[in-house]
């Protein structure tokens, strides 16, 4: 082999082992996103059928009608503010529940973290059932309370976690800064403590919003037959028929988490600046 031409693959040969992990990551993510922009694509899909499986012709008729299939934007209300309230019902406990944890030492400490890590362990259908169950025994009728009750039931495990995980790495010489600058514990809290908390509590929420608007099992259980969530809708119109519509939602709620992560991002950069 010539001198040169070896050179060339060793080249290539070091400039793939400094890169591999970089391009590693890239196909990991291109494999991840894949059924995304599939949901794109089929987004501007005119199907001739009632399935929106293969490719017909380009449209925007859904894009420009996004309500055109009976009872998706119900759907879609619902599943909203299903995970509005969740979202804010298990990010209040939660956080409550993550400082108890984590700044004090009290009896059944160990027993409750125990007990915190079960719902994210349990399967879903287990959880459901037994959900079902509890509601029946007591003669909870089932509709958007009971919905709104199991979510935050398994949101809140999540959020304790995530918000304990920021508070274990706080340095608890900040506040004590902070008292030793005469500020009381009120205004060490809220004005040293919760803002260094905060990027954790708002992960947690947005974690808790995309579990709650995402669930099937566990609200097909707890639901009445005129409570329908979107993933409820999606699943019941896979049998007769997708709509072009579900397409378009998914897109939009995609580009929606997009945003707020790009956001988050962006401001992160500008404050460590």
């Amino acid at each position: 082999m010539p001198r040169r031409t070896e050179g060339r693959v060793k080249g290539a040969v070091g400039w793939l082992r400094e890169h591999l992990v970089v391009i590693a990551a890239v196909l990991a993510f291109g494999y991840l996103l894949l059924p995304n922009l599939v949901v794109i694509l089929f987004s501007f899909n005119d199907p001739n059928g009632r399935f929106n499986y293969t490719w017909n012709r380009f449209s925007l008729d859904a894009w420009l009608n996004p309500c055109g299939a009976p009872g998706l934007c119900e759907a879609l209300g619902l599943s909203l503010k299903i995970g509005l309230l969740a979202t804010l019902g298990a990010t209040v406990l939660g956080t409550l529940v993550a400082f108890a944890l984590a700044r004090h030492r009290f009896r059944g400490r160990a027993a409750t973290n125990l007990l915190i890590f079960l719902p994210m362990a349990t399967p879903e259908v287990v959880m459901g059932s037994s959900l079902l169950t509890l509601f029946v025994g007591l003669g909870i009728p089932l509709g958007q309370w009971t919905i709104l009750i199991a979510h935050v039931m398994f949101c809140l495990s999540f959020v304790v976690v995530t918000v304990k995980a920021r508070l274990a790495g706080l340095d608890p010489r900040l506040e004590q800064a902070a008292m030793d600058l005469y500020a009381n514990e009120l205004q060490a809290f809220l004005r040293v403590t919760l803002p260094l908390v905060f990027p954790g509590i708002l992960a947690a929420a947005l974690l808790a919003f995309s579990l709650s608007f995402d669930d099937y099992i566990i609200t097909n259980f707890n639901a009445a037959p005129h409570s329908i969530t979107f993933p409820m809708y999606v699943w019941g119109a896979a049998s007769k028929g997708t709509p072009v519509q579900i397409n378009v939602i998914g897109t939009l709620m995609f580009l929606l988490a997009l945003t707020a992560v790009l956001l988050g991002q962006g401001v992160g950069r500008r404050k460590a600046r």
